[in-house]
């Protein structure tokens, strides 16, 4: 049986979850989220703890249960804290800016790029060289970020690129030149 599945979500005070045919809705202080689950599986609320039951050991069930309780407690966490994804920009030249709720970015182009946030997501700009993708869905905030480090992906000769906080880029060696 799937360990993940099996564990409640504990649902904290301030956070409200209504279940209607598998139609998950969770309230809390940060917003709303709402998501559709398969009618397969049986999501129960008791007692501030949400539990998901499955009907059967068949390999469907199985792979849905523990994904299912995983989102759940996704949107749990997001309504409650907030996601965010912190990006660092690595090159000369290579810079930030926020101009209302637009991302303008210098990344070695001809031209600047301008990134729109999705509905729900909000950018930050700590520092010249340095973004902040925030948001309550971590679905979207993730996508966000990598439609972002898409813009210039690190590169594996010089380092140059946009890049996850914290992300090791493999470094390969120029060429060596000719020998006679």
């Amino acid at each position: 049986m799937s360990r993940i599945g099996k564990k409640p979500v504990t649902i904290p005070a301030g956070v409200t979850v209504t279940v209607d045919d598998n139609f998950v809705t969770v309230k809390g202080p940060k917003g709303q989220l709402s998501r559709q689950f398969s009618k397969d599986l049986t999501i129960n609320v008791a007692e501030g703890e949400l539990t998901v039951e499955r009907p059967s050991d068949n390999k469907v069930h199985r792979a849905l249960h523990g994904t299912t309780r995983s989102v759940v407690a996704n949107m749990v966490e997001g309504v409650t804290n907030g996601y965010a994804k912190t990006l660092e920009m690595v090159g000369v030249g290579y810079r930030a800016a926020k101009s209302g709720n637009k991302l303008t970015l210098s990344v070695g182009k001809s031209h600047p790029v301008e990134i729109l946030p999705e509905e729900g997501i909000e950018f930050e700009v700590p520092a010249p060289t340095q973004i902040v993708v925030k948001g309550i869905n971590k679905e979207r905030v993730g996508q966000m970020a990598a439609e972002i480090r898409s813009v210039r992906l690190p590169e594996p000769y010089k380092g140059k690129g946009i890049r996850y906080q914290g992300e090791r880029v493999r470094r390969k060696e120029g060429k060596t030149g000719k020998k006679k």
